[in-house]
């Protein structure tokens, strides 16, 4: 399963207007477990949820004290869910909950300053289901740590020259990590970050030389990547689409370009082993009547679009290997529910030239990996 939910924060100042909304639900890698912060007004509290059983369910992790809005969450493959809290203004402290029979066991594991105009997000699940990163950002450098998963409390992995944001992992192993990066007063371009080399930075997307080029989502399988740029556009981001590696021109289908609307990819579907155009994705919409659900493959030429569920937590989601979407959602009646979405096939185009034409790309080609080839994996042992 593949699934995403960035979190960001109000300080990111380079955060993509169009990039993904914090959901306050974030899933783990393999879709097992998700957490949330549950509650409301000054009683707010962990909440972990099981999503890889016959049924959903939630299990409630209380503290003596309640948490703060600005809380970051993170599950673990394991069940546990890691807190970020932030302190005094720029002190970070990091811990782990979970459940102890009818109480809530709490392991402390450290802390991260974060001075003056820093601050510290935490990045997506890692692939592994065992580290968890975060990102110190600072006007000219970003600082990567691991702030779970070492054997000394949080550790600093690599500092990265540039102000950074985003945060994707392009491999199964939790070595490659994509993020988007501003030199200066330059463009936003996308980073590959090798973790076993020191945190060595090689480009990932240049499309052209002054477009910003960020990256949302990948999937390790096929190596589809969705990609926000303004390249084809120039002050006007567009979505769209590449491969990993792949010397072929980024397309932007026109399919996902609604007028009216916010449209931002959020979960792509697994198993699509060098199937990019296959890939299922799923779209959050967002309007000013509300959000709702659109899907899409890259050999589609249009977007379903579908109703979410009453309650959905809007932007977060999952792909299983056979094409269900699922969907979690919570309201009174249903606090912890997720709804399984059968997406209808896309039918074939009708051949002919005009059909091709349609999805022609409009600008140059990413810039593939070079010196940080996904081929490396990590040594046994």
């Amino acid at each position: 399963m593949t699934a995403c939910a960035i979190e960001t924060t109000a300080e990111d100042d380079d955060r993509d207007p169009g990039a993904a909304w914090p959901t306050g639900f974030t899933i783990t890698a393999n879709g097992a477990y998700a957490a949330r912060l549950a509650g409301g007004g000054a009683a707010l509290y962990v909440e972990r949820w099981t999503l890889d059983g016959p049924e959903p369910y939630a299990v409630p992790l209380p503290l003596d004290q309640p948490e703060e809005p600005g809380t970051q969450l993170l599950p673990l493959a394991d069940g546990r869910v890691l807190v970020a809290r932030r302190v005094d203004g720029r002190r970070n402290t990091f811990s782990l909950l979970y459940p102890t029979g009818p109480a809530t066991g709490e392991l402390q594991l450290g802390a991260v300053e974060a001075p003056g105009s820093e601050h510290l997000v935490l990045l997506p699940p890692s692939p592994d289901g065992i580290c968890a990163y975060a990102l110190c950002v600072g006007a000219e450098t970003s600082t990567l740590w691991l702030v779970a998963g070492g054997a000394f409390g949080p550790e600093r992995v690599a500092e990265v020259p540039g102000r950074c944001s985003g945060g994707v992992w392009l491999d199964r192993t939790g070595r490659m990590l994509a993020l988007d990066r501003r030199l200066g007063d330059g463009p936003v371009k996308a980073v590959a970050v090798d973790l076993e080399r020191g945190g060595e930075v090689t480009p990932l997307l240049q499309i052209t030389e002054d477009s910003d080029d960020r990256l949302l989502l990948a999937d390790p399988d096929s190596g589809l990547l969705l990609i926000r740029s303004d390249a084809p556009s120039p002050g006007h981001d567009r979505l769209g689409w590449g491969v990993l590696g792949s010397l072929l021109p980024v397309r932007f289908p026109e399919c996902l370009r609604l007028d009216d609307a916010a449209v931002t990819p959020f979960a792509v579907q697994p198993g699509q082993v060098l199937m990019p155009e296959s890939c299922a994705v799923a779209l959050r919409i967002d309007a000013a009547g509300g959000s709702w659900v659109g899907t899409w493959q890259p050999s589609a030429r249009r977007m379903g679009q579908l109703a979410a569920p009453v309650g959905w937590l809007a932007g977060a989601g999952l792909w299983t290997a056979g094409g269900v979407l699922r969907l979690p959602y919570a309201t009174p009646g249903a606090p912890c529910g997720l709804a399984d979405v059968e997406v209808p096939p896309e039918p074939e185009p009708e051949p002919g030239p005009v059909a091709a034409a349609a999805e022609e790309p409009r600008v140059c080609r990413p810039v593939p990996l070079q010196q940080a080839p996904l081929t490396d994996r990590r040594p046994a042992g």
